[in-house]
């Protein structure tokens, strides 16, 4: 018989794919990735963080695009990981990486989909990304900092993001241009870092 959740959930397919596809940084990628399956990430509870960070900081003065909702992309071997984070959110201390920013007090994830971990995707590998909704904020340019002395939340920022460079994806390693297309994401309340940045919001898992 016809069961309308499966158009539902084709068109949510649908969606998703879209949306990965407008966040590939190389154009090759589009005939790279097969996506099998969506699943829509319902959390109430993050859904209004997302909106009472947006309401918070456009009282604060931010401008519409600061405000702009974007996407962006974390990748799990895993189901169980993909669903736990979309349960319990990005938190602090979750990322290996830390060029920009302090793990223990913010939290990484990938602008782009098709950059998601450090090694390339190789043929046959399968996984499952989670497409969260981004609030950017504030986003300030930092220099990549490879020593254990991190650098910490900027005040007044929200994001930290790597000086752009304008190098050919064949000239960077896979490595660097993963750490180069990360958000570093943070929410500082009363001095200490927010164990969950409200700003960022798990939509859908692929």
């Amino acid at each position: 018989g016809f069961h309308p959740e499966s158009e539902e959930s084709s068109s949510l397919l649908q969606t998703a794919v879209a949306t990965l596809q407008s966040s590939y940084l190389d154009p090759t990628s589009q005939d790279r990735f097969q996506y099998s399956q969506a699943i829509l990430v319902e959390n109430d509870v993050f859904l209004s963080d997302l909106k009472a960070f947006a309401q918070a900081k456009e009282a604060a003065g931010y401008s519409q695009e600061e405000l702009e909702e974007t996407f962006a992309f974390l990748l799990f071997d895993n189901e169980e990981e993909a669903k736990e984070v979309c349960q319990t959110g990005l938190r602090v201390n979750s990322s290996s990486i830390s060029t920009l920013g302090d793990p223990a007090k913010g939290v990484y994830i990938s602008k782009y989909a098709d950059c998601l971990h450090p090694s390339p995707w190789y043929h046959g590998k399968s996984g499952y990304i989670v497409i969260c909704k981004l609030i950017k904020g504030k986003v300030k340019v930092v220099p990549e900092n490879y020593t254990t002395s991190y650098t910490c939340p900027s005040p007044g920022y929200d994001c930290h993001v790597a000086v752009s460079r304008n190098n050919t994806p064949s000239k960077t390693s896979h490595r660097q241009a993963f750490e180069q297309s990360q958000y570093y994401v943070y929410e500082v309340s009363d001095g200490s870092p927010a164990e969950r940045p409200r700003q960022i919001c798990p939509y859908i898992i692929i």
